[in-house]
């Protein structure tokens, strides 16, 4: 585990507003290293980046209204048909995380395990 990213991920809790934005980071986070043991993680354009290998498998990225995460390597994925992703290219699937919102962090790790072990 890389301090930079959970340095990265606890200054969100000093910026107003955004302090919900850490604790859906750190399980978020935690959602990753479940699907992918050996993953490395750093960041990355002021951005937590997690890789399988020498691969990009997800990113996590913050803004003033939204926590986003995106799955890379996600062309092949089932995933649900209700809006739960943003649209965007077949091989990124992002989704975007409001306040008071809880994602379906079980889903999410499968979703990463499977896009992953395309890597």
């Amino acid at each position: 585990m890389s301090d930079d990213v959970l340095g990265h991920i606890e200054s969100l809790r000093t910026k107003a507003g955004q302090e919900w934005q850490a604790d859906v980071a750190v399980a978020l986070r935690q959602a990753v290293h479940l699907a992918i043991p050996d993953v490395r993680e750093r960041l990355q354009y002021g951005k937590p980046h997690f890789l399988k290998g020498q691969k990009y498998a997800a990113v996590i990225s913050a803004s003033k209204a939204a926590l986003s995460f995106t799955i890379f390597n996600a062309a092949e994925l089932a995933t649900p048909g209700d809006g739960f992703f943003e649209p965007g290219p077949a091989e990124r699937k992002t989704i975007k995380i409001k306040e008071g919102q809880q994602p379906d962090y079980a889903l999410l790790t499968t979703l990463v395990r499977e896009a992953a072990a395309g890597l």
